[in-house]
């Protein structure tokens, strides 16, 4: 008889198995096709807009046929990442891209970046563990306006591209012709940042400004956000072989969601976008 109990229990076991991957198998279908729907739709609704639009200027600046052409890519392309957006069913508010490489492409990283503005992120922080992004931003600022302009048309709105420069708190700010906030970081924008939240903590015990008893994970927590000012990175995108997040915001990255890329050079949009679409597809138990 117990015997037969097992074997009813085990064969119950194999049913519920079957059963939660049928059902993760069609969510995954599911949200598949309610993505490509979504996206055909929104192309559709989007796409003779900023053509419409192109062709309207052409008409009151009397532009070449070269130029026409170049409105309407720019315009298809950036209808197509927006509708792309909008199709996640989640979209990170803040991406991290994490060169653990030895050589760096400035264009393939702007690249990135101006793909991120376009399908919706708010911030986007560039890292590399030499720090040789963050001694050549300027350098890299003019990538971002030249593929900016490439990849999007000549776009005359503009937002705040902020730069930390050797782990100071006083951001150098940058007027370019996007929207999100870019910040440029390197290893002491972590560890440093750590190091004066504590030093501030040891000062404030020893001026008799706080007590001992008053310092806790959270009040060291408060500190290092007030000193960076962005939320958390939602979703770090880390190129090269290098398994390890190389000092990258160690405070902000506890439920960050993390995908590999052999390279960020010759980066495709679609490799970024996968790395996107893999983040929305994913459930953070938070613990639970």
């Amino acid at each position: 008889m117990a015997l037969l109990y097992g074997l009813i229990w085990r064969l119950l076991l194999a049913l519920v198995r079957i059963k939660r991957a049928t059902v993760s198998w069609l969510r995954v279908r599911l949200r598949t096709w309610k993505g490509r729907f979504w996206q055909r739709t929104m192309a559709a609704l989007l796409l003779p807009v900023p053509v419409a639009e192109f062709k309207q200027k052409k008409a009151d600046a009397n532009q070449s046929s070269d130029g026409d052409g170049d409105g309407k890519g720019a315009g298809s392309r950036r209808s197509r990442w927006i509708s792309d957006g909008i199709s996640l069913e989640k979209l990170p508010v803040h991406i991290g891209l994490v060169v653990a490489e030895e050589e760096l492409s400035f264009t393939d990283i702007a690249n990135m970046v101006v793909w991120c503005m376009a399908v919706g992120v708010s911030y986007v922080s560039v890292y590399d563990h030499h720090g040789i992004f963050q001694k050549n931003n300027s350098s890299l600022q003019e990538e971002i306006v030249k593929q900016q302009h490439h990849l999007l048309g000549g776009d005359d709105s503009t937002f705040n591209m902020e730069l930390l420069k050797n782990g100071t708190d006083k951001p150098q700010h940058f007027v370019v012709s996007c929207r999100p906030i870019v910040k440029v970081l390197s290893p002491e924008d972590g560890k440093h940042s750590i190091v004066q939240a504590a030093r501030k903590l040891c000062h404030s015990v020893e001026k008799k400004e706080w007590s001992s008893k008053d310092i806790s994970v959270s009040v060291l927590d408060v500190l290092l956000r007030e000193s960076k000012n962005i939320p958390d990175p939602e979703l770090v995108v880390k190129f090269g072989a290098v398994n390890s997040t190389l000092g990258f915001l160690p405070w902000h990255i506890r439920l960050t969601e993390f995908v590999s890329l052999p390279s960020h050079k010759n980066v495709s949009y679609e490799d970024l976008f996968g790395a996107l679409q893999h983040y929305s597809a994913c459930h953070q138990r938070l613990g639970q």
